[in-house]
Formats: C-alpha cells, sequence, structure tokens
C-alpha cells in the first residue's frame, strides 16, 4: 500500500485520467476527495470508490471561492490534505485565426489560474504534512499543435509553474510538485471527441505508426501509475520535475523513412 492514510485531492476526477488516479489512489490504500461538474456521475464514482474512502464535491473549479471550497471540505471530512492531483482541465481546437480572447481566458482560467489557486489554498496544510502536487500537463506544452494554440499555450504555463513552484514550495515549506505530461490518452472523452470531428468508431485502432509507435495509445491507467509515484514516499526528494509519458521524443525525433 503505497499511499496508505494519506488524503488525496483530484480535481476532473469524474471520468478520465482523474477518474484512473483515483481509483489507484483508493487501492494503493489512500482516502481521496474529488472533483467534478457532472453531478449525475459523481454518485457513481464514490460508489465505485468506497463511500468510506471517498467523497466527492461538484463544482467548477474556476469559481471564486472554489479552491477553499474544495480544501475546506478535505480538511473537514478526512482531518488532513497530503496531496492534491490538478486534473481538470479543458481541451478544445482552436487556432490563430478562430480564438477569441474570451475563449482563451476560459482555457488559461481552468487549466492554469485554477491549479495555482488550488495550490495556494492548500499550501498550509501540505506544509503541515509535508505534502506534495501532481499537476497533469500535456506534452503540447513544449509547443503544441497550430489547432491546439490556447490548450498549449495553458500547459506550458501550468509546467513552467510547476517547476518555479517545486523549487521555492520545496525549499521553503517541504512541499514537493511535480508535473505529468502525457501524451495521446484514451480516454471515453477522447474516443468522443474524434468521433465528432468524424472519425470512424475503431479510429485508435488503425493509426499510423508516426503516432504510436506501439501500434497502442495510452491507458488513463498508465498515467495514474506515475501519478501514484509522484505523490508515494517512494518519490523521495523528487520535486520541480516534468515526467514525460510519450511513445517518442518530443525533442530531437527522428524523421519517418520515406
Amino acid at each position: 500500500m503505497r499511499l496508505e492514510n494519506k488524503v488525496i485531492l483530484v480535481t476532473g476526477a469524474y471520468t478520465g485520467i482523474g477518474n484512473a488516479i483515483a481509483r489507484a489512489c483508493v487501492n494503493e490504500g489512500a482516502k481521496v476527495v474529488v472533483n467534478g461538474l457532472q453531478d449525475e456521475l459523481a454518485e457513481q464514482v464514490v460508489i465505485e470508490l468506497g463511500v468510506k474512502n471517498a467523497v466527492n464535491i461538484t463544482m467548477d473549479i474556476t469559481e471564486e471561492q472554489a479552491p477553499q471550497m474544495l480544501i475546506s471540505a478535505t480538511i473537514d471530512t478526512f482531518g488532513k490534505l497530503d496531496a492534491v492531483v490538478n486534473n481538470a482541465a479543458i481541451v478544445a481546437s482552436s487556432n490563430i485565426t478562430n480564438t477569441t480572447i474570451a475563449f482563451f481566458e476560459r482555457m488559461l482560467a481552468v487549466n492554469t489560474l485554477a491549479p495555482f489557486a488550488i495550490i495556494q489554498a492548500a499550501l498550509p496544510h501540505l506544509q503541515a504534512s509535508k505534502g506534495c502536487v501532481v499537476n497533469i500537463g500535456s506534452i503540447n506544452a513544449w509547443s503544441g499543435e497550430p489547432n491546439l494554440l490556447p490548450y498549449s499555450i495553458s500547459k506550458g504555463a501550468l509546467m513552467t509553474m510547476s517547476r518555479n513552484l517545486g523549487d521555492s514550495l520545496f525549499r521553503d515549506y517541504g512541499v514537493r510538485v511535480n508535473q505529468i505530461n502525457p501524451g495521446w490518452v484514451l480516454t471515453e472523452n477522447e474516443k468522443i471527441n474524434q468521433r465528432q470531428q468524424g472519425k470512424e468508431d475503431n479510429w485508435y485502432k488503425t493509426l499510423p505508426p508516426i503516432f504510436s509507435p506501439a501500434r497502442r495509445l495510452f491507458a488513463p491507467e498508465e498515467i495514474a501509475e506515475a501519478a501514484v509515484y509522484l505523490i508515494s514516499d517512494a518519490c523521495g526528494p523528487v520535486s520541480g520535475q516534468v515526467l514525460e509519458l510519450e511513445q517518442f521524443p518530443m525533442i530531437g525525433r527522428n524523421p519517418p523513412k520515406k
């Protein structure tokens, strides 16, 4: 049990990567507070995790009072906080020609500013437990695709924040901060997203090797395993690091042979 007796807040935990992380944490002995937007999913998630192991807080993390409410609910329910996993995010396509300022501001609010505010609210409790933060970013943080412009920028900013706080918070408060940058992950939402873009139901089974040398995409559970390690005491003093979970190098990749 790598996370026995730890209390962990996971945002965006009703589906996808966040849900896989919450399940992995409970399987390793932790109690979790799970956050999401869909009330109809919340009860089901808590039942799956076990009512003694989990409590849900359904709310938009960009609401002004959301960070403090999430932290207060965690402390009131379980008495402490050992880790925050900032997973909630908007993933939406847009480029230089069709991105509005309002859209861009919303992307930054969810993907960058809300995680900062949650860390800020959690800091006294994480300091008390010598806890940690794991931010879930994206390999798009390095530059991203043309049609993921605001998303890529928001994840790049999150990555800089993780490195900055991973240094300063560890030195000054004893709180580790790290980030996971996943590659392409086969979540239920991603299946829906790709179908809405006109792809066939089995699109993920016929991807060219340039995108998936392993002939498959990552499973959410594989990202969750990395999160468990970064949260656990086995991680030791690792802080301010970005863990790339991709099938190929993002920088210096060999071009495909013609």
